[in-house]
């Protein structure tokens, strides 16, 4: 039997800042997907994201032992990822070098999407298999006007939710009968983290930083905030907390001490008032960022596509259409197409219908030429 032919069992690996998702995949059907929240104050008793694999593997072998699956007969696994140099778009193999430079975080950003690559590299390496990702959080295709800073040798980067912004802009794509690479679309994920990018024509041309303290506040995380303020609260606490701030224990975990938007939108519901103010201040500011984000495409936008988890609350929805309706259509992809995506996109991998990239670990930026910033 051909590898075109042949039955694939893929398992898809995607730790989030909130939850564990995997899914079993034979060729496209999906054999069976499970989510398990994680509150942020679970999570933080792991001072490193590094030391979440052993809690996080145990979570997926709990997972399969439920669904009498032995991890011996699975084929190939596949992780979301991060925390690398930056890289191109599209499947990456995994291997020493990947995994030893996500555990390290030679990008800058420890996200725990991270984890998704090093579980991958760490059931292939146990049962003789292969390990890829795609599109990890780290994909680099910014131009320059989106990487300099006020402060010479400080730049911005790529770290995004790189994964599931490019499956939901490929997928309005083809929606509209269009190629992604002809398109224009700002996409706003929103979740436990918070993103919004520019899409033009088939490159991420821009977004924030928000495992890094740049954007809208979420349930973990800070999102912008006025350096003085900070380096005055710094002062009064430590460079390690305002680190944990930026993306584990800041937002609703350092306003209601829990990132369970459920548990706040409940308090919302029953009207309570500190509850709306920091709801909806959310809101406002992801609006604000779409606005940013149109200013990018020249206000040629082909679409604003709102995803992620926090899509579910239809006030989040309402929010957004009633302040950015103006710039362009409004779909909406309630939760994720990641593990579609990370299966879809092996699988063609797999089939010998593309070709899967190498891990070089040099970064796709080298700077501005001959120009000393």
């Amino acid at each position: 039997m051909s590898d075109a032919q042949k039955t694939w069992k893929l398992l898809i690996i995607n730790p989030g800042s909130t939850s564990t998702k995997v899914s079993l995949f034979e060729n496209e059907r999906v054999r069976f997907e499970h989510s398990l929240f994680h509150d942020a104050p679970e999570l933080l008793k792991y001072p490193h994201v590094n030391l979440q694999m052993p809690f996080r593997y145990r979570v997926i072998l709990d997972m399969l032992r439920e669904e009498g699956v032995d991890p011996a007969e699975i084929d190939v696994f596949v992780g979301r990822g991060g925390s690398a140099c930056t890289q191109p778009g599209g499947v990456t193999e995994v291997d020493q070098k990947l995994f030893d430079d996500t555990e390290a975080a030679v990008g800058g950003s420890e996200h725990p999407a991270k984890l998704g690559v090093m579980l991958a590299w760490r059931f292939a390496r146990e049962f003789g298999k292969p390990a890829y990702t795609l599109n990890p959080t780290n994909v680099d295709e910014y131009g320059d006007y989106a990487r300099l800073t006020g402060i010479k040798g400080v730049y911005r980067v790529s770290h995004s939710h790189v994964l599931n912004q490019k499956a939901v802009a490929e997928a309005q794509a083809e929606k509209l009968g269009r190629a992604y690479e002809d398109c224009s679309f700002i996409v706003a994920h929103i979740d436990g983290g918070i993103t919004v990018s520019a899409h033009d024509h088939g490159r991420m041309v821009d977004g924030n930083m928000g495992a890094d303290g740049e954007g809208a506040f979420t349930p973990t995380r800070i999102g912008t905030v006025p350096v003085l303020a900070m380096l005055d609260w710094v002062e009064a606490h430590s460079i390690a907390e305002a680190r944990l701030l930026c993306a584990r224990s800041g937002g609703f975990v350092s306003l209601f001490g829990t990132s369970d938007s459920d548990a706040i939108h409940a308090k919302v519901d029953a009207g309570d008032r500190k509850a709306a103010l920091v709801w909806n201040t959310m809101i406002y500011q992801v609006s604000k960022m779409i606005g940013e984000m149109s200013a990018v495409l020249c206000g040629k936008v082909d679409g604003i596509l709102l995803t992620g988890g926090l899509t579910r609350f239809d006030d989040v929805v309402a929010g957004i259409r009633a302040r950015c309706g103006w710039i362009a259509p409004i779909d909406v992809y309630v939760g994720e197409l990641e593990q579609e995506a990370l299966a879809l996109s092996t699988l063609k991998v797999l089939r010998g219908e593309k070709k899967a990239l190498k891990y070089t670990g040099v970064p796709v930026w080298q700077g501005f030429g001959d120009i000393d910033l």
